[in-house]
């Protein structure tokens, strides 16, 4: 691989109830376990940022691919959600569904170019395999 760039963090404290930073300062947050697992939820936690990091780069692969059919990705957006769950080893997994709007393309032409920004994601070609990736084109 021919690298374009690199990202690098630093995770302090403890690990999920603790701060987190990049090399540049531009990311600078306090994480905290969410309340939902029995923590205070003051801070951000991984799987907030994997799911707006996810949901970014997503964006991007699906306006790359459009843009390259001359489709209208005007209005279009991405979400993510990013699930952790116990897994039956005593581990924990993730588990991403991405819900994609292109509300100017019609529902086949929006869905062939949700499938074709999955091959060309960054973060899908990693996950791929390893979670659970659920794509859903909405009619918004």
């Amino acid at each position: 691989m021919n690298a374009l760039y690199t990202a690098e963090a630093l995770a302090t404290g403890e690990g999920r109830d603790g701060h987190g930073r990049t090399s540049d300062g531009k990311v600078d947050v306090a994480l905290s376990i969410p309340k939902e697992m029995g923590g205070s939820g003051v801070g951000t936690n991984p799987e907030q940022l994997f799911a707006v990091g996810y949901a970014a780069c997503f964006h991007s692969a699906l306006r790359l691919v459009a843009r390259q059919q001359k489709a209208d990705v005007s209005d279009s957006a991405v979400g993510a959600k990013v699930v952790l769950g116990s897994t039956d080893d005593g581990g924990f997994g993730l588990a991403v569904e991405l819900e994609v709007t292109l509300p100017n393309v019609d529902h086949d032409t929006a869905q062939k170019l949700t499938e074709a920004a999955h091959e060309v994601c960054p973060y899908s070609n990693a996950t791929r395999g390893n979670i659970d990736v659920t794509l859903t084109v909405t009619d918004d």
